[in-house]
């Protein structure tokens, strides 16, 4: 997930915490023997056609998508979608939640995290009743008010008040990795995950938005079962470098500087379990999202 009022000049500097040692973040990941098995969904805000919700999601349905990810709290009621998933046979894995960037969880404003918690412990009840098990959420937000350690710690202690929810609803809590000037290594972000030590937290891994400033089969063999789900876009560094930063995702999956087959390796070499790789880029009609389907059969192979 990208927003770009949250960017400032990107800092490479990681937090002031205590490191814990490098050989227990590095450690041999266990290597899978089966195949790597994962569903294809996409954001529901990529359909764009004129249509009512059940007929929007027998439309991917018919694409080749198995589920579709919604932004939560729900703009639509429970009911309604329950009825569209059962007409289609879309699934409904994982949610985004819609509040995390304006009301970041390493707010310093107490209020504002005390709001952030109770709109993220609505999607986690939202999903459980959607029958996901998963909620999308951006862990904190650097700038120039809030510093690096300070969102740091502010972030852990409004993600461990996250807890009996997670634990009430029994779904996932996924962090994902942004261009947020936050979490910019995969050991700090092993790290941060395993200081809170719940099974339930980990991350939601953005497969192109390491693009910018790593390669995403380090960030897999790290993080290994710290990762729940997959989104995945694609990113050129060349047309980054050449047309400026943002241009840089202005690249069709499969035709920018990502290695695939090696994350898929990575993928695999980890065990990786999470089921689903959801697309994350720009939407279109069902043309345009045929083709998006292709285009992640394509780079799975």
């Amino acid at each position: 997930m990208i927003r770009k009022d949250f960017i400032k000049s990107a800092s490479l500097l990681l937090g002031g915490a205590a490191l814990t040692p490098l050989s227990a973040l590095t450690a041999a990941p266990t290597v899978g023997t089966g195949p790597l098995v994962l569903k294809k969904a996409l954001g529901y805000a990529m359909i764009e056609e004129d249509l009512p919700l059940v007929d929007k999601l027998m439309l991917v349905r018919d694409l080749g998508f198995d589920g579709v990810e919604f932004n939560s709290p729900l703009d639509f009621g429970i009911d309604e979608i329950l009825r569209a998933k059962e007409k289609s046979g879309i699934q409904t894995a994982s949610t985004v939640n819609k509040d995390h960037w304006s009301k970041p969880l390493s707010d310093p404003d107490a209020t504002k995290r005390s709001f952030i918690v109770d709109s993220i412990a609505r999607s986690l009840e939202e999903t459980r009743q959607l029958g996901g098990d998963t909620v999308l959420v951006v862990p904190g937000v650097v700038n120039d008010k809030v510093s690096y350690e300070q969102a740091y710690r502010t972030a852990q202690d409004s993600i461990r008040q996250l807890i009996p929810y997670v634990e009430k609803t029994g779904v996932k809590v996924g962090l994902e990795n942004v261009w947020n000037n936050f979490i910019l290594s995969p050991v700090e972000a092993k790290r941060f995950v395993e200081e809170i030590g719940h099974p339930l937290i980990g991350w939601y891994f953005d497969i192109g938005n390491v693009l910018r400033y790593g390669w995403p089969e380090h960030w897999i063999q790290t993080l290994g079962s710290h990762i729940f789900k997959l989104h995945i876009k694609e990113f050129s560094r060349e047309k980054m470098n050449k047309e400026g930063l943002w241009k840089g995702f202005d690249v069709e999956i499969g035709r920018g500087d990502i290695n695939w087959p090696a994350v898929m390796q990575s993928l695999r070499e980890v065990g990786h379990s999470g089921g689903w790789i959801t697309a994350e880029v720009k939407g279109g009609d069902r043309h345009h999202l045929r083709k998006i389907a292709l285009q992640i059969d394509e780079v799975m192979k």
